[in-house]
């Protein structure tokens, strides 16, 4: 006798896929946007990517803790 068909799995495979498509999607675009600064800007572009995945300048002395926690 054959298996039963398990959806749920079926779904999560689907979904996985999915995430990893858009996920994949996403690292094209934000490379393609950190190219374009790069050359507007007169910069490296790899270092221009950098930036961007840590939320813009270098320095992000405003940046909000990963913790979650509330500044001041």
């Amino acid at each position: 006798m054959a298996f039963r068909p398990n959806y749920n799995r079926d779904r999560a495979e689907r979904d996985r896929a999915a995430r990893a498509r858009s996920a994949e999607k996403l690292a094209k675009k934000q490379e393609k946007s950190a190219q374009r600064k790069a050359l507007r800007e007169g910069t490296d572009p790899a270092r221009a990517l950098h930036d961007d995945a840590n939320g813009g300048a270098a320095g992000g002395a405003e940046r909000v803790p990963e913790t979650g926690a509330k500044i001041g």
